[in-house]
């Protein structure tokens, strides 16, 4: 027997807003099911569930999605999309979206460059002081 696993989102009264938001950003998404209470969506072919479920919980930085980036371009666009609205600015390729969700938008390169024991102090002090990942910055520490 195969299991799904996927995340169940608890938004106060803002699921469909959020799913809207996120399938307008990342590409091969779609709002699969939807009724006041739950949303069913995919990004990138994974399954999400909103919940309205009100005002109890909030979320915060112990559970962040990753979004794995192959160039410049991609880091610079989803950090843009992200942080847009309302979103904020974290250190390190962090950020909350403005439902207060975190993100980590992280260049493919990081994990080679920081195991090349030549490079891996120069790159992490680097690294360290940003915000928004900068590769070319990265590559030349």
């Amino acid at each position: 027997m195969e299991n799904n696993i996927y995340p169940c989102l608890w938004f106060d009264g803002q699921a469909q807003t959020a799913a809207k938001f996120y399938c307008s950003i990342f590409k091969n998404a779609k709002i699969k099911a939807d009724n006041q209470m739950v949303v069913e969506f995919e990004l990138d072919g994974k399954k999400f569930i909103g919940l309205n479920g009100g005002p109890q919980f909030k979320f915060n930085e112990a559970v962040s999605f990753v979004i794995d980036c192959e160039n410049q371009e991609d880091i610079d666009y989803y950090w843009e999309k992200l942080t847009a609205d309302g979103g904020s600015e974290g250190d390190c390729g962090w950020l909350k979206d403005k439902f207060g969700i975190s993100w980590q938008v992280v260049p493919t390169i990081l994990p080679k460059l920081l195991s090349d024991p030549n490079k891996a102090k120069r790159v992490m002090e680097v690294y360290m002081k940003m915000r928004k990942f900068d590769i070319e910055a990265l590559e030349s520490a």
